[in-house]
């Protein structure tokens, strides 16, 4: 496969991982319906994601020996996944609901901006004029005109943008820890790493409780796999072959894809400010991709 193909599905991998993860917060108000609490619900992702990762690791995936070193900055990786999905619910007690995704999607520019100072370039102009437009469509999407500002809590606006660096730092580090390291495995070390940092803040109760045999499974299996094993092996893969930068701009796919789900499977009301917002953040994954399909058009014009 030539390195163009591979770039472009690398894309299209990080582009459905995002929208994997978009795909849960329906699942998780579905869970919230049945009268499971967030340390149910966000544990038995992990836990169950963790679990199952290494399941298929071991049935799909040619066996590779890691050493102590790689066995820890996978580990370590992986807690700021497990973080992200902590902060983000531990925020959501204290603000609303359309500050906290808003909060949580400043992780576009810190991905830009860590991937910059990691690799030493400045950003194009292209991503960016894509994280201007993001910004609009996430403002518009987001509805963020319904909130109430003056009553906004410190602490949850802490706790949404911690979200949104811990987000910028798995997919940055989903493309820079060890990418010699096959994606099954280091998708199951990492996942393990987020599983750990996830029990130790959110302890699982719901392992001897009963309420995973109440139904909670079903809901858990369902987050596992949209929300630790695709997306998880989906980054792993496809973050190394287009760098952080714009996998963090591809990531903005999540809130699109919520919009969505929330519409069609939840039936909630979405208005056509919101659709176009979702609208102009498609425009600005695709503006992020300006400059890379300039350069292909200009190489094929000389050959």
């Amino acid at each position: 496969m030539n390195t163009n193909a591979i770039y472009w599905k690398s894309v299209v991998f990080v582009f459905l991982g995002a929208c994997s993860y978009g795909v849960l917060s329906t699942i998780v108000k579905l869970g919230y319906r049945e009268g499971f609490t967030t340390a149910e619900i966000s544990g038995s992702q992990m836990v169950l994601g963790a679990g199952f990762l290494w399941v298929l690791t071991f049935l799909f995936s040619a066996q590779q020996k890691l050493s102590p070193t790689e066995w820890v900055k996978l580990l370590f990786a992986g807690l700021f996944a497990g973080l992200t999905g902590v902060f983000y619910y531990l925020s959501l007690q204290t603000i609303p609901a359309s500050i906290a995704i808003i909060l949580l999607f400043q992780f576009t520019w810190m991905g830009v901006l860590i991937e910059s100072l990691l690799s030493k370039q400045f950003p194009t102009r292209f991503r960016l004029l894509s994280l201007l437009v993001l910004a609009i469509g996430t403002a518009l999407a987001g509805e963020v005109w319904n909130a109430r500002f003056t009553s906004l809590s410190i602490s949850g606006i802490g706790l949404g943008l911690l979200a949104g660096l811990t987000y910028a730092s798995f997919v940055i580090a989903s493309g820079r820890v060890v990418p010699h390291v096959n994606p099954w495995m280091r998708s199951s070390v990492m996942m393990t790493g987020s599983a750990i940092i996830t029990v130790i803040l959110l302890p699982p109760y719901f392992i001897v409780n009963g309420s995973l045999w109440e139904g909670l499974w079903m809901w858990g299996i369902l987050l596992a796999l949209f929300g630790a094993i695709l997306p998880t092996l989906l980054f792993t893969y496809g973050v190394p072959h287009i760098g952080g930068g714009l996998a963090t701009i591809l990531g903005s796919a999540e809130l699109p894809t919520a919009v969505f789900m929330s519409s069609f499977i939840l039936r909630e009301t979405v208005d056509g400010v919101q659709w176009f917002g979702v609208l102009i953040i498609l425009s600005g994954i695709v503006l992020a991709e300006g400059r890379h399909s300039m350069l292909l058009q200009r190489d094929r014009s000389i050959i």
